[in-house]
């Protein structure tokens, strides 16, 4: 039996999602190794990590998430952030920019606050502890079948960067990692899928 128009727009739909999540996870990645390569070459973006209780540095809390200490250091959030960011755009964009910016700004807030003195943090790891924890509860928070078992497979791959939300390494910021992943909950919760009785699921807030 041939699909049916609605099967059909439903397909284009899934489609067009895939698309669009991997081409953002795709730029996004690409610009932080294009960052990391301007940084290396000039040395113009030290100056934006993040140093803890500080007013002035407030405004870095954006920024830290996109730069990075060394190519070794931006290698090894490029696999998980892709991995993961694409999993968590795939049920939208407007929604995902909306956990990302969650995500960014507790684990941004949080370095600020609780940070060593005299330390300068930056990576997407926070962004990455985030996008795992929000996948990890999206499922339960949103009672989605489809996304509970993604949690669970992301749980089985991944879930043993949970050590890294302890102080084990004096030169990672297990904060950022601890504040990321406890972001990434709240996102969940945030932008949770409501169901209305005579439509749609829908997006809130």
């Amino acid at each position: 039996m041939p699909p049916t128009t609605a099967e059909q727009s439903r397909n284009r739909s899934r489609g067009h999602r895939v698309k669009a999540a991997a081409a953002l996870m795709l730029g996004w990645v690409a610009l932080l190794w294009v960052l990391e390569a301007l940084d290396a070459a000039t040395g113009a973006l030290n100056p934006y990590g993040l140093s803890p209780r500080d007013v002035g540095e407030l405004r870095d809390v954006l920024p830290m998430s996109f730069l990075h200490h060394g190519f070794d250091h931006v290698a090894s959030n490029t696999v998980p952030l892709l991995v993961l960011g694409f999993l968590a755009a795939l049920s939208g964009i407007r929604r995902f920019v909306g956990v990302v910016l969650v995500v960014v700004l507790v684990s941004g807030l949080g370095v600020w606050l609780t940070a060593p003195d005299h330390s300068n943090t930056a990576g997407a790891s926070g962004v990455v502890f985030g996008l795992f924890g929000y996948l990890l509860v999206r499922g339960f928070v949103d009672r989605s079948a489809l996304d509970v078992v993604t949690g669970l497979v992301v749980a089985a791959v991944y879930g043993s960067i949970l050590w890294g939300v302890l102080p084990a390494q004096a030169d990672v910021s297990w904060q950022g990692h601890l504040f990321g992943l406890a972001g990434g909950v709240l996102a969940a919760f945030l932008f949770r899928r409501r169901t209305s009785p005579t439509g749609p699921a829908r997006l809130t807030p």
